[in-house]
C-alpha cells in the first residue's frame, strides 16, 4: 500500500518535479554507495530501496513522455 501511494504521488508531479527528485534520488544512492565502501552504512537494504524509486520516477517519466506523443 506505501509503494502505491508513492506511484500516485509521482504521477501527480510534473516533468520538473520528477527530474528534481530523480536527481535527488541519485544524489542518494551515490551518498549510500559511499557510505557502505567506508563501512559506515547500518542499513544496506536502503541501496535496494532507493534503486527502485529509481526505476520507479523513471518509469513515470517515460509514461508521461509517451502521453505527451
Amino acid at each position: 500500500m506505501k509503494i502505491n501511494k508513492y506511484v500516485e504521488d509521482l504521477k501527480s508531479k510534473t516533468s520538473a518535479e520528477l527530474n528534481e527528485e530523480l536527481v535527488a534520488a541519485k544524489k542518494e544512492l551515490f551518498n549510500l554507495r559511499f557510505q557502505n565502501a567506508t563501512n559506515q552504512l547500518d542499513n544496506t537494504s536502503r541501496i535496494k530501496d532507493v534503486r527502485k524509486n529509481i526505476a520507479r520516477i523513471q518509469t513515470v517519466i517515460a509514461q508521461k513522455q509517451a502521453a505527451a506523443e
